[in-house]
């Protein structure tokens, strides 16, 4: 049985999603196919080279994937994204898909024409930095003749990517989605971040029908997409949702438990 993993974006939110790997490691579940968006695709992609969730973990605290502190100079943008190619390149020695253990499948939006672009072949490490370029923060990222910046932007729940390839898919949700007060907003960050929301979550809710286990962890909302704290308590909320999710897993087939 072919098992899928929908992993969306979130920004720092995305930790949980380690979390989540840890949950489905203790409970033997073999995953045949991930897609994921945005710091999801980032994810997804350590994971289907074959990462453990500790050595994942380790990866987003080494390479610090969430600071802004890399600057572009003369792009639009206030990170320069091509700036980790080289701490990407540490952990994926060979740049290809083929390379994988798991197949991926990551979005990105292209900027130039606004199309979707779904990545599953050929290079891979700009893809991934594409997908998890948030607009306006992340300068875009050049594949081929094109630019591309976050496939949230378009597709930030990607189930559909594996639906056809999988009998069954698990999806992770880092982004619950509540009504909020104006003193929320207290910087452009959160403004951006709040608009961006508004935008994907009418598309990403519609897909949660698609999961046969649907992992998504409401506390999450204390947690914005450019914090640099509390990496722990995220990746502890993505554990304890994953487990609880698994201990009563719905209509998912798990080896040696349905």
């Amino acid at each position: 049985m072919n098992t899928g993993l929908a992993l969306s974006g979130g920004g720092f939110r995305c930790i949980a999603h380690i979390g989540v790997i840890k949950a489905l490691d203790e409970y033997g579940i073999r995953i045949t196919h991930v897609a994921g968006t945005s710091a999801g695709a980032i994810i997804g992609a350590l994971y289907s080279r074959g990462l453990d969730w500790k050595q994942i973990f380790d990866f987003v605290k080494r390479v610090n994937i969430f600071s802004l502190n890399n600057y572009a100079v003369g792009k639009p943008g206030f990170v320069d994204t091509e700036k980790f190619y080289s701490k990407f390149s540490e952990f994926f020695p060979t740049d290809s898909f083929e390379s994988l253990k798991i197949p991926l499948f990551i979005t990105a939006t292209n900027i130039l024409d606004g199309s979707l672009k779904v990545f599953s072949t050929g290079e891979l490490i700009r893809p991934i930095l594409a997908s998890a370029a948030f607009p306006g923060v992340f300068t875009p990222i050049k594949i081929a003749d094109s630019y591309y910046v976050d496939g949230g932007a378009l597709n930030n729940f990607p189930v559909d990517l594996i639906k056809p390839h999988t009998d069954q898919i698990i999806g992770v949700y880092v982004n619950p989605f509540l009504k909020i007060g104006i003193k929320e907003l207290r910087h452009s960050f959160n403004v951006l971040e709040r608009a961006y929301k508004i935008r994907s979550a009418k598309d990403s809710l519609s897909k949660f029908k698609d999961c046969n286990l649907l992992i998504s962890p409401k506390d999450l909302i204390k947690h914005g997409t450019f914090s640099l704290s509390d990496m722990d308590t995220v990746f502890n909320l993505g554990y304890k949702a994953g487990i609880k999710a698994l201990e009563k897993p719905d209509n998912l087939q798990i080896p040696g438990i349905l």
